[in-house]
């Protein structure tokens, strides 16, 4: 193996333990942070990849935004952070959503090795990837930026109405 290889299965593996605590976390500030591991290893992945662009947007847009808002969120609408009794399920919720998540894996991975196998891997040019951002997909980016400030006026607005 390569150094290349191990440091991508190393933020693979950090990637996907922090994105499985997130998910089983029953506090929601708690998950909040174990998304934030999640997001940064998959960045480190992308960097392991030569992917520097998208890491940084990575980085950017998701660490730097989304996460932060998600946080703002909780702390204007001041939703519990502590564990709830109510929303816990018992062993047979549990076993019958890992069976789901467990079947859902094997068919995802049943569609997609063949398909990767077949692929060549060819690396874009930057010319390239600016054209696609800045032609393409301008418009889903500034939609999301909306969608992201909308959101954040509504919590501010629930917060208020409440006080």
């Amino acid at each position: 193996m390569t150094g290349h290889e191990i440091a991508f299965a190393a933020a693979g593996t950090l990637t996907v333990a922090a994105g499985a605590l997130a998910v089983t976390s029953r506090q929601v500030v708690h998950a909040a942070l174990w998304l934030v591991v999640s997001l940064l290893g998959l960045a480190g992945c992308y960097l392991v990849l030569g992917a520097e662009l998208v890491a940084l947007v990575q980085v950017l847009v998701y660490v730097g935004a989304v996460v932060v808002l998600v946080v703002f969120a909780l702390m204007l609408t001041r939703a519990p952070t502590a564990t709830n009794d109510d929303a816990s399920v018992g062993p047979v919720q549990r076993m019958l959503a890992a069976a789901v998540a467990a079947g859902t894996t094997s068919l995802l991975l049943s569609v997609l090795l063949p398909v990767a196998r077949r692929q060549r891997i060819r690396q874009a040019g930057s010319e390239t990837m600016a054209e696609q951002i800045f032609s393409t997909w301008v418009w889903p980016f500034e939609l999301i930026s909306v969608l992201l400030i909308a959101a954040l006026v509504a919590a501010l607005a629930i917060t208020r109405e409440r006080s």
